[in-house]
């Protein structure tokens, strides 16, 4: 029971009502609700260096408890990629990302997260079978823990595929496991870290109580108005591969680089950068070098997850927006809260074949008011 009561020791302190707003999901029997993080930079346009602080704050967590162990680091698509990302660079980690896309050629673990709008999950065990025997621990990083059983459910079939092999832990930005959990985690010797605790006692009702009735656009895929630059960069790490954390800073930071000395941003530039589904890290480190420039830049990225928005102050959504994913013609994706910026910048590493994917992309921002889009490819070469 001891380990139930783990003191949580960020340097930044967080609040419910800071991270944790409660929206209603559409057509989803599992779960009703979602608990969307208004710093976290994937469904509401955030300043990328408060998601960034908020990443280090969990990274804080585990510095000290875990010095001296070689860790791996796992973090879960679509929403805690960036988080893992961010918290394995901190802690000088190895780090993988969990997958819904098709890698050829690969081995995969495949595993089940119930509540999610797209339930299939897949991690490279191609990779994993290279590093298990230099591993001590595995870390688990998510946005947000309710139940546990996906993390439990994967360390079942890593302990089959490995026998007596690391030690788990599971860290996360908001906690909302019931006490049962929690002693379940206990009695299997999981540790568990996070941010903040939350209680979902209320969140069905509060889910329950939107009106949903926030603006819908349906999807254009048609030729845009506008033409967009286009810049392509070369030196991608794919994360949803076995990296190493600090490496794959590196590696965005270089992109980085290179997309600011090609886009000349000015101060006081009012930018929105957006990245796309999975590929969360490498926007919002870009956004976070614009910001040093401009001062003023917002980022968040499109998603699988379908979300009612509503008009209520209270909610956190209020209009979404139908796309083409830029991965695969036939996925929908989604984008909310959009407005009119000075310059909207989209980041992917998205191939160049799925052509409705960006038309409906760029068209969304221009029905917005946005007249200067650019595309900044991050390639392997």
């Amino acid at each position: 029971m001891k380990e139930l009561q783990r003191k949580q020791t960020a340097s930044v302190k967080y609040t419910e009502q800071e991270l944790a707003a409660v929206a209603k999901r559409e057509n989803n029997k599992k779960r009703s609700y979602l608990v969307v993080n208004r710093l976290q930079g994937k469904h509401v346009p955030v300043s990328p260096g408060k998601a960034l602080r908020m990443f280090g704050s969990l990274a804080e967590l585990l510095l000290e408890e875990y010095r001296g162990e070689r860790l791996l680091l796992i973090g879960f698509a679509e929403t805690a990629t960036a988080i893992g990302a961010a918290v394995a660079e901190k802690l000088g980690a190895l780090y993988i990302q969990t997958t819904r896309e098709q890698i050829q050629d690969v081995e995969y673990f495949y595993f089940s997260e119930q509540h999610s709008h797209a339930t299939e999950q897949k991690l490279v065990k191609d990779d994993l079978d290279r590093v298990m025997e230099r591993v001590d621990r595995i870390i688990f990083i998510e946005d947000e823990i309710t139940t546990g059983n996906t993390i439990r459910n994967i360390i079942e079939l890593l302990k089959k595929a490995y026998p007596g092999c690391a030690g788990f832990s599971a860290a996360s930005l908001l906690n909302g496991m019931a006490k049962t959990y929690q002693e379940e985690y206990a009695k299997s010797g999981i540790r568990l870290h996070w941010l903040l605790r939350t209680c979902h006692d209320s969140y069905e009702e509060r889910a329950a109580d939107c009106r949903g009735d926030g603006i819908c656009h349906g999807c254009d895929s048609s030729l845009p108005a506008v033409v967009p630059e286009e810049y392509r960069i070369s030196g991608c790490r794919d994360a949803r591969r076995l990296t190493d954390g600090t490496l794959y800073k590196t590696a965005c930071r270089q992109m980085g680089r290179e997309a600011v000395e090609r886009l000349q941003p000015v101060r006081g530039e009012r930018i929105l950068v957006i990245g796309t589904e999975e590929f969360m890290y490498p926007a919002l480190v870009l956004a976070s070098m614009l910001e040093e420039k401009t001062g003023w830049v917002r980022c968040h990225s499109t998603t699988r997850s379908p979300i009612l928005v509503s008009s209520e102050a209270w909610y956190p959504l209020h209009e979404r927006y139908e796309l083409r994913s830029l991965y695969d013609r036939q996925r929908t994706t989604f984008l909310y809260d959009l407005s009119a910026y000075d310059r909207v910048c989209m980041v992917t590493d998205a191939g160049e074949e799925e052509k409705e994917g960006l038309y409906s992309l760029i068209n969304a921002l221009v029905s917005c008011g946005n007249e200067r889009i650019c595309v900044i490819r991050w390639c392997q070469a």
